[in-house]
């Protein structure tokens, strides 16, 4: 495989870069403790990935076993431990475990243990996932119709059945 074909046509590097800070408030954060972190967006990115950090409170859900048809999805567990679904079982993961998921790929998340975790969640490319994540609560409540037509624009396809237990 070769690299791409160049996407900067100029012969002087620019100044571009952009840095968020540690300490940089949560851009999200939900009533059970979760709180994420917009790394990266589709915006910051020209759509080439989003990097967010997602922590997760104790005893956290997660959502339910999905797919998406134009993104994969990347999981690096920070802190804690996580419990990844890769389509066939249950992992728990801890510190520096790391999950790809390929476009198409059933997957899930979940923090079963009673302590706090984080992670890393990468996808590729860069959709505009933030309204995904701001609205989802509220959608789910509204159900129907609304709900169904909100998954589909934001690319997630949850299968009927869960993932087993384990």
């Amino acid at each position: 495989m070769s690299y791409p074909e160049p996407r900067h046509l100029g012969d002087q590097g620019e100044i571009n870069a952009v840095f968020r800070p540690a300490d940089t408030a949560a851009d999200l954060t939900s009533p059970g403790g979760n709180r994420i972190h917009y790394l990266a967006t589709h915006a910051t990115t020209g759509g080439e990935f989003g990097l967010y950090k997602v922590d997760l409170g104790p005893r956290s859900p997660g959502p339910r076993t999905h797919f998406h048809k134009s993104i994969s999805e990347s999981f690096f567990v920070l802190s804690g431990t996580v419990d990844l679904y890769n389509g066939e079982k249950w992992t728990t993961a801890g510190a520096g475990d790391f999950l790809y998921v390929p476009v198409g790929g059933l997957h899930a998340f979940r923090n079963d243990s009673a302590e706090p975790s984080s992670m890393l969640l990468l996808f590729s490319p860069g959709a505009p996932r933030e309204e995904y994540f701001e609205q989802v609560a509220e959608m789910a409540r509204r159900g129907g119709r609304e709900f169904a037509d909100f998954l589909v624009r934001h690319d997630s396809f949850f299968v009927d059945e869960d993932a087993p237990a384990g």
